[in-house]
């Protein structure tokens, strides 16, 4: 993988860009470059046909100078130790932005899950807390849903660790079951809070949502919820829709429900009635207001950022523009909402459940969300008015906040 779409390099290059801008010390910022420390682990699974199967897995925990680690479990056949590195620095970055007292971690198991059965999936997920378990823990690092995880596989892992201990410790695993300490508000989460974001966003742009055309790449937890919550919060006419099979245009707006339920007949988006099908490429360059990059990382880069039509770049996905990508967006008018910053409300909420689970009383929804709102709106304002103050664009603003935080908690610690 080359360094330009390597994502830890481009983490490491966003960061080093924050640092100059900073004058951030030099001890400071070569600790900050690099994760605190990581575990790989392997997995042996016997699989439903009676053989073995060796998996292999991360956990990186990225700096807890504010806090326990805090990061979500992917399951993905792709998945590569520099991804689960950049990730975790991004979640170290994001837990400062929006100010609550955790550090950065994530983790993640090079699998295909779409091709395991329930019962494979349960088998690895409790070999993984088998392996894990001895760095993770409510005060140590707190994993959590992410790409193809569930409630369920939370659920799993929580209980391999309460027969680890001898002992419940629910707080050590959130995005659970509600039945086993999970919190309200949790699922649509990271999507709401983006969708906060967006509000605040065409406020200090002075744009009308009620209406406005939007678009959105990816059509899991978040891109769904995207859908759905952007139609019933704001009012925007989401126009296309993708997955990793293609993408589905109708100017006239797409119902959510009838998507959802037609992805979930078919398994994709595509084969729509009354919409006509595109491409992930062609969905990014729609002449939208606001796009919503759901996906994966690097799909808006060099090549095509010149291309992007759309007003507002709202990233519910993890790294989803390169850097040089970013600068062309900034050039053009285009006003992102950084990734770190935009999908926040999942670890915000995740946040909630910890302080649920820790003093063993459960807020009900309407609070949750209060809550969430009003951290997201927080923190989007401290990072326009950190990018404006500055003259750079959001993601180097984001990173000003974020980064400013965490080397504070180390210079006040005695690291450095």
């Amino acid at each position: 993988m080359s360094d330009r779409l390597n994502p830890f390099a481009i983490a490491q290059a966003q960061l080093a860009e924050a640092a100059k801008v900073l004058e951030l010390d030099p001890a400071v910022h070569e600790m900050l470059r690099w994760p605190l420390r990581e575990l790989h682990v392997t997995l042996p699974v016997r699989m439903d046909d009676g053989i073995v199967k060796v998996f292999h897995g991360f956990r990186v925990q990225y700096n807890d100078a504010r806090g326990p680690t805090k990061g979500g479990i992917r399951y993905h056949p792709d998945e590569t130790i520099d991804t689960v590195r950049a990730l975790s620095a991004w979640m170290t970055w994001k837990c400062a932005v929006v100010d609550i007292p955790l550090g950065g971690a994530k983790g993640g198991i090079i699998c295909n899950p779409k091709e395991m059965s329930e019962g494979e999936l349960e088998r690895l997920s409790r070999a993984y807390i088998r392996q894990v378990g001895r760095i993770i823990g409510l005060e140590k690092d707190v994993p959590a849903p992410d790409v193809y995880t569930t409630p369920q596989i939370m659920a799993w892992m929580a209980d391999e660790y309460a027969f680890l201990k001898g002992y419940n410790e629910f707080g050590v695993i959130t995005g659970k079951p509600l039945e086993l300490g999970g919190s309200q508000g949790r699922a649509d989460a990271t999507a709401r809070g983006g969708l906060y974001t967006v509000r605040e966003a065409a406020k200090v742009l002075g744009t009308e949502l009620k209406g406005a055309t939007a678009a959105v790449q990816g059509y899991g937890n978040a891109g769904s919820f995207a859908h759905s919550l952007g139609q019933e919060l704001l009012e925007l006419k989401v126009v296309a829709v993708s997955d990793s099979k293609g993408g589905i245009l109708n100017w006239d707006g797409l119902d959510p429900e009838a998507v959802a339920a037609h992805k979930q007949k078919t398994g994709s988006v595509v084969g729509f009635a009354g919409a006509k099908k595109i491409s992930n490429a062609e969905l990014l360059e729609l002449d939208v207001q606001v796009l919503f990059p759901a996906a994966l990382e690097n799909v808006i880069t060099s090549e095509n950022a010149g291309r992007i039509k759309a007003k507002i770049s709202a990233e519910l996905a993890n790294g989803p523009t390169t850097p040089e990508a970013d600068q062309i967006l900034y050039k053009n008018g285009v006003y992102v909402i950084p990734d770190f910053l935009c999908n926040a409300g999942g670890v915000t909420v995740s946040y909630f459940e910890m302080c649920q689970n820790a003093y063993d009383y459960y807020w009900d929804l309407e609070t949750v969300h209060q809550r969430l709102d009003r951290k997201m709106t927080a923190a989007f304002h401290a990072v326009h008015e950190m990018a404006q103050s500055y003259k750079v664009n959001n993601r180097v603003g984001a990173y000003l906040v974020s980064v400013a935080r965490v080397a504070k908690a180390m210079k006040l610690r005695g690291w450095v």
